[in-house]
């Protein structure tokens, strides 16, 4: 069964994100897969998942953003590899 289609953006507080960067580099440099939850919803990434940092700048704003991408086939086909994998909360 295919989840439903998500697009949400949560706001916290700079300890918080300061936590889920420092477990997201850890696993990053392990090479491992990780779980992190986002708005109430954990999401599994694999290790393959790639990275990009977009800059954007527009109507007096600038904007980073940090992207993990990958294929929802890719992450289901290594669900069996639970050994390797880390919890990003």
């Amino acid at each position: 069964m295919a989840k439903q289609d998500r697009d949400v953006e949560k706001i916290y507080a700079t300890e918080e994100v300061v936590a889920k960067l420092r477990r997201l580099a850890d696993a990053l440099e392990q090479g491992t897969s990780f779980r992190i939850q986002i708005a109430g919803e954990r999401v599994r990434v694999p290790a393959r998942a790639e990275f990009s940092i977009e800059h954007e700048r527009e109507d007096g704003e600038e904007e980073i953003e940090f992207q993990l991408t990958w294929s929802v086939d890719e992450a289901d086909a290594e669900e069996a590899d639970e050994g390797d994998e880390r919890e990003v909360v």
